[in-house]
C-alpha cells in the first residue's frame, strides 16, 4: 500500500515518507494517473516494467516528482535491478545516457539506471540516491514494484 505523502519544510511537493514502500502498478495508477501527463508516464513505464521482466529484472524502484504531489510531473525516475538480466537481451535504450537521457525520456517518459549504478554527485547508488529529497537533502521515500508478481505485467506477458 502507498503511504500518504507528507510535507518536508524546503521541499516544493510533499513526498513520500522515507523508506521503500512496496506498491503494485494497480496502486500506482490509483494513486498517480490523475490528470492526462500523468497517464501518458504511467504507459511509459508500463512499457519499459514489461521489457525489464522480459529480460529478468525483478523489481523497479520509483522516484522522482512522479511520486510527489507536482500536479504535472515532467517525467519520473527509475531504477531497475540488474541481478538475474540477460544484458544480451536487454534494449540498447536502458544503456544510452547520452543527452540526458534523451532517448528513453522520448519513448518511456522517464529515466531508468541499474539501482547499483553510482551517482556520481553523490557517490551513492541510484537506490540510495533516490531516497534523498533534492532540494532540502533530508529522507524521503521510494516505492519498489515486483516485477515477477504484479497483476499488470502479467497480464501483459499472456499470450
Amino acid at each position: 500500500m502507498i503511504p500518504a505523502l507528507v510535507t518536508i519544510v524546503g521541499a516544493p511537493w510533499d513526498v513520500l515518507p522515507p523508506g521503500i514502500h512496496l506498491a503494485t502498478l494497480t496502486e500506482i495508477a490509483a494513486a498517480y494517473t490523475y490528470n492526462a501527463r500523468r497517464r501518458e508516464l504511467y504507459a511509459g513505464l508500463i512499457e519499459a516494467a514489461v521489457h525489464l521482466c522480459q529480460v529478468g529484472c525483478r523489481t523497479v524502484l520509483l522516484d522522482g516528482s512522479y511520486v510527489s504531489a507536482k500536479p504535472i510531473p515532467g517525467d519520473y525516475d527509475a531504477c531497475w535491478e540488474p541481478i538475474g538480466v540477460d544484458f544480451a537481451k536487454l534494449d540498447p535504450v536502458f544503456d544510452d545516457f547520452s543527452n540526458g537521457r534523451a532517448a528513453q525520456k522520448a519513448r518511456f517518459g522517464g529515466e531508468f539506471f541499474p539501482s547499483s549504478l553510482v551517482e556520481a554527485t553523490s557517490g551513492a547508488t541510484f537506490a540510495n540516491f533516490f531516497q534523498t529529497e533534492g532540494f532540502t537533502g533530508k529522507k524521503k521515500g521510494i516505492l519498489s514494484i515486483s516485477l515477477t508478481t504484479d497483476e499488470v505485467i502479467a497480464r501483459r506477458l499472456r499470450p
